[in-house]
């Protein structure tokens, strides 16, 4: 029994023995197909599809800009170009991805082609391309046991031990060796310069100043044995009107410059290339997005080396935005010519050395359209010593003076809302005598004064008298005099709501507000009131005197009118993007009548006898309003270091004005610093604003008689209030909403 049951086991263990291995072969047979397979198809994926694969996966798609497009021009407000682009042949390279050599190979072609100036070429870049053709005497520089002592040095470096050997050889290349590289060696290097400071797949310009039609026609047959090259059309600023208004105007980066160092992360986010031009200066940089043309943009696909497998266009270039200026170029013309003379002529009289600059600002009351921003400055040639008149526009908002009696109409006003006078106040002129202070009076001893009669005679006593009320002072003869010092800011605030020390918001960058006195003694109290203290910009004067004008709205300057698309055919104006409307910043609040006061004392000023402007404007068709001005100050220009510590006493003259007095078309706004030494006035202020506004009238007389004069000025006065309301409704829902908060 035991013997049949150890049988059966035996038996059972037989057929477990032989069932199992049938199953592992199985498995291993099924498992070998599966791999058999698998390898079957790798085997066609790299053999058969491999290289197509390999393509895809490398690969890659980047969207960048190409050509070089215009800038937008600018035009002035008759439709006249002021900035034009002049095209000019370029000739241009991109690095899609070339090696060294190829490059190189490139550059001596390209320079048997052209004539290109070698003046950039640095002597590192002389020794680089020295290297470059002596590869085998550049080596011989650097010896083994220099290799071994640097190795030691930048163990595990070897990066920075690459450096070190090549610096070195860059070190022991001779002037001798590098005077073996000719002048055409020279011109292929500074092609390749060109080459090589380009990013890749960025055209970058090789040559685009005085490319010649036979150079260009040439580059353009042989452009299958120079890849990279490119023929196209650049373009240069040019400036119709010559220097005229030129530093207001600005200027534009070179393709040298390419974006400023302290802006490249700005523009970069904006899809500007490192080598475009930008507006560097004032219009051109305060409008440079609208300026800036949209260069066309294409799709490169590029492989894994950065060789370009395809470009797919994308969009079109297109030229930048057009730009209308509120400036009159034949007003500006002649506003500048009238400058220059009267600069001229003043600097025959005695006590001018030191006189070299005037301004001019004309401006639209009610708009704050700039129609003439003139300013001209004496500079002599530091070789020869010749003088030459040079523009100096920017001047106007740019550099603060005393600008003297010219703001008493803000003083007028200011005592009018602090109570301090009423209309018709009457003050005695005489001289006042503060213990401790010299003498402070007016001209002349005018004797009773009211307000409007104040201004006709420019009283400074009417104006200390009334800044003593605001002050709460009273003077008594030979006593000291007390002020509150907030009346200083009390003043100032006020003035501010005109437009005097505070910035005007003109469209254009660097303005400058001016220079606060910084002492609170009653004296300079006295000295602010009349103009003598602080420090304001002849544009501020252009926008006080408007507020004047138009009977209390201070207008936001602006020297751009509108913007409009480019038109690529005969200068033509393209249809509107924006127009600048007129912008209130602030509205004088004050009571019924009191602006008509200040207005009748700035009409007599200059239309009745014994007013301070009355020999130059008495009699003119156009009735003008204004206020002269003549400020007591310290020469602060460019001969300052000649003078030491104590500069010497100069006197400013100023003059605001409008016209018609009853309906105010135009303000001006006239200043010319450290006029004269001594006693003897030359008057230019008041010169050179007689010969302005008889130009403006008389331009506007011819253009009426030829029907070319435009009434588009006076839609926009007609809408003004209008436009008044609706930001005073905005002010105050603001005003509204930062209360309930």
């Amino acid at each position: 029994m035991r013997l049949f049951k150890g049988s059966v086991r035996n038996l059972n263990r037989k057929k477990k023995k032989t069932h199992v291995p049938f199953r592992l072969n199985m498995l291993f047979f099924a498992v070998f197909l599966l791999f058999s397979m698998l390898i079957l198809r790798l085997g066609m994926v790299q053999i058969v599809y491999g290289d197509d694969y390999k393509r895809e996966i490398e690969r890659t798609e980047d969207v960048t800009v190409n050509s070089p497009v215009p800038r937008g021009k600018m035009f002035d407000r008759n439709g006249q170009v002021i900035v034009d682009n002049t095209p000019q042949n370029a000739i241009t390279f991109t690095n899609n991805g070339y090696k060294q050599d190829e490059m190189l190979e490139v550059s001596e072609k390209l320079a048997k082609l052209i004539d290109k100036d070698t003046k950039k070429v640095q002597e590192r870049d002389k020794k680089d391309y020295w290297i470059m053709k002596n590869p085998e005497k550049a080596e011989e520089k650097v010896t083994k046991k220099d290799k071994e002592e640097l190795e030691k040095k930048y163990e595990g470096n070897e990066k920075e031990l690459d450096k070190a050997i090549y610096q070195l050889t860059l070190d022991r290349i001779t002037e001798e060796e590098l005077s073996e590289l000719t002048k055409d060696d020279l011109e292929v290097l500074a092609i390749y310069r060109e080459f090589t400071s380009g990013y890749a797949l960025t055209p970058q310009i090789v040559k685009n100043k005085k490319v010649t039609p036979e150079e260009f026609a040439v580059v353009s047959e042989n452009l299958q044995v120079l890849p990279g090259v490119d023929t196209t059309t650049d373009w240069e600023r040019y400036y119709a009107f010559g220097d005229t208004l030129k530093s207001v105007l600005g200027k534009v980066t070179s393709s040298d410059e390419g974006l400023p160092a302290e802006q490249i992360e700005y523009y970069m986010a904006r899809d500007y290339s490192r080598n475009d031009r930008v507006g560097k200066s004032y219009i051109e940089m305060q409008y440079e997005e609208v300026l800036h043309g949209q260069k066309a943009k294409v799709k490169n696909i590029t492989d894994k080396a950065g060789n370009v497998l395809e470009t797919i266009p994308i969009t079109d270039g297109q030229r930048g935005k057009d730009l209308v200026l509120s400036i009159d170029m034949d007003l500006q013309k002649e506003v500048e010519k009238i400058i220059e003379e009267e600069l001229r002529k003043a600097k025959a009289s005695s006590g001018t050395a030191l006189l070299d600059r005037a301004y001019v600002v004309l401006m639209d009351p009610h708009t704050g359209e700039v129609l003439s921003m003139a300013g001209k400055k004496i500079v002599k040639d530091k070789d020869t010593g010749q003088s030459e008149m040079q523009d100096d526009a920017l001047g106007n908002i740019t550099t603060t003076y005393n600008v003297g009696s010219a703001v008493k109409g803000a003083t007028i006003l200011t005592g009018y809302k602090t109570g301090a006078i009423n209309p018709g106040t009457v003050f005695y002129d005489r001289p006042l005598k503060i213990k401790g202070t010299p003498v402070k009076k007016s001209w002349r001893n005018f004797g009773p004064l009211n307000d409007i009669n104040a201004l006709k005679f420019s009283s400074n006593v009417y104006m200390f008298e009334t800044v003593i009320n605001i002050g709460g002072g009273k003077y008594e003869f030979e006593k000291p005099l007390w002020i509150d010092k907030k009346a200083f800011s009390t003043v100032r605030e006020s003035f501010a709501q005109f437009g005097l020390g505070v910035r005007t918001g003109i469209d254009l960058p660097n303005e400058q507000t001016g220079f606060k006195g910084m002492s609170a003694l009653p004296g300079f109290m006295l000295d602010l009131s009349i103009g003598q203290y602080d420090t304001y910009s002849n544009m501020q004067l252009a926008q006080y005197v408007s507020v004047i004008a138009n009977g209390g709205n201070r207008m936001e300057p602006h020297i751009v009118k509108e913007i409009r698309e480019p038109l690529m055919e005969n200068n033509e104006l393209g249809p509107i993007v924006q127009e600048m409307e007129p912008k209130v910043l602030n509205r004088v609040e004050l009571e019924d009548g009191w602006m008509d006061r200040v207005q009748e004392g700035f009409r007599r000023v200059m239309q009745e006898k014994g007013g301070t402007g009355y020999s130059y404007f008495a009699g003119k068709e156009y009735k003008p309003a204004g206020k002269t001005g003549t400020a007591e100050a310290f020469y602060d220009g460019p001969e300052r270091s000649k003078f030491g510590k104590e500069p010497p006493e100069v006197m400013n003259l100023s003059l605001v004005g409008y016209a018609p007095s009853e309906n105010p078309e135009i303000a001006m706004a006239v200043l010319v610093p450290w006029a004269y030494q001594g006693s003897v006035d030359h008057g230019a202020n008041k010169k050179i604003g007689e010969r302005v506004l008889d130009a403006y009238f008389e331009l506007k007389k011819e253009r009426h008689k030829n029907g070319s004069d435009s009434k588009e000025s006076v839609q926009k006065v007609e809408n003004i209030d209008e436009v008044i309301e609706g930001q005073e409704d905005a002010r105050k829902e603001n005003e509204e909403n930062e209360e309930n908060e």
